[in-house]
């Protein structure tokens, strides 16, 4: 009987378990498609079937938004305090600095300035992966300041939401930022300079309830979570089932709280013609 070995498979089995284990590979949570992480990215984090907007972080919004080499961030490291000693599964201190370490954040949002096709703007841009996003101190701070910026240049604002609502473990002081953001927004307003928000998955709580809806343009990506209290919190306190799609972006375009949907890939394009308009 003759015996033979191959010398080499045709397919290699241990290639692709690595590829997975490394996260080479991305499953879509809506569709259930595979699609490879290089491919993902290419097309700006969103599904490559179902189109499904995938959420990112402040350092994908300013790449797909912003010049080339334009970005300059802003008031980096300011980091909040504990004002109340708060400890619930851990101390609050604790919790801020395990969540820089792994997020290589020093809070929920990012601020700076840039160029979008040409056009000089500032920017901030909040990250959900820190403390899911929510809205302390230094988030209230850096907007306010971006806002100093924005009054100073002249330059429209724009600011990029994703969040969970009020930090808890500021109290009183995170709740302070709803009035906070508010008031420096109106100078805005005064100056005539435009100011732009964007809406992404999730946009909740204090956010929504301040600066996040108080955009010249709101703006929401599709199928957005747009709210103050969410669905679950909404239908037990009425007691009714909620209608179909409630609280997502297209319900709240059908009912006039936004002014329009747009897809992250048409995002900065969408801008740049807005701000053409209103500040020609």
């Amino acid at each position: 009987m003759a015996w033979f070995k191959r010398s080499k498979e045709n397919i290699s089995k241990d290639t692709q378990k690595s590829d997975i284990a490394d996260g080479s590979w991305i499953k879509c949570s809506e569709c259930g498609e595979m699609m490879h992480k290089r491919q993902w990215e290419a097309n700006l984090y969103l599904c490559i079937k179902c189109g499904h907007h995938f959420r990112i972080g402040s350092e994908e919004y300013f790449r797909i938004l912003l010049d080339d080499g334009t970005f300059r961030e802003m008031d980096k490291k300011i980091r909040s305090v504990d004002p109340l000693d708060f400890v619930d599964t851990k101390p609050y201190k604790k919790r801020i600095e395990d969540t820089i370490k792994s997020s290589e954040l020093y809070d929920a949002i990012r601020t700076g300035t840039g160029k979008m096709n040409g056009i000089g703007v500032v920017i901030a841009c909040m990250d959900f992966g820190f403390i899911g996003g929510s809205m302390g101190s230094v988030v209230g701070e850096k907007i306010s300041r971006a806002v100093d910026k924005s009054l100073k240049t002249k330059d429209p604002l724009i600011v990029i939401s994703s969040s969970g609502g009020a930090r808890m473990m500021e109290g009183a002081i995170s709740l302070m930022q709803l009035a906070k953001t508010s008031t420096k927004l109106a100078k805005l307003d005064e100056e005539k300079i435009p100011y732009i928000s964007i809406l992404t998955n999730p946009t909740t709580g204090g956010s929504t309830a301040s600066f996040s809806m108080l955009g010249d343009f709101n703006i929401a990506e599709p199928n957005a979570l747009i709210a103050f209290a969410g669905p679950r919190v909404i239908k037990q306190a009425t007691g009714k089932d909620l209608p179909p799609g409630f609280q997502r972006s297209e319900f709240l375009l059908e009912h006039g709280f936004i002014d329009f949907i747009v897809n992250r890939k048409e995002l900065k394009t969408k801008i740049t013609t807005l701000l053409k308009l209103i500040c020609a």
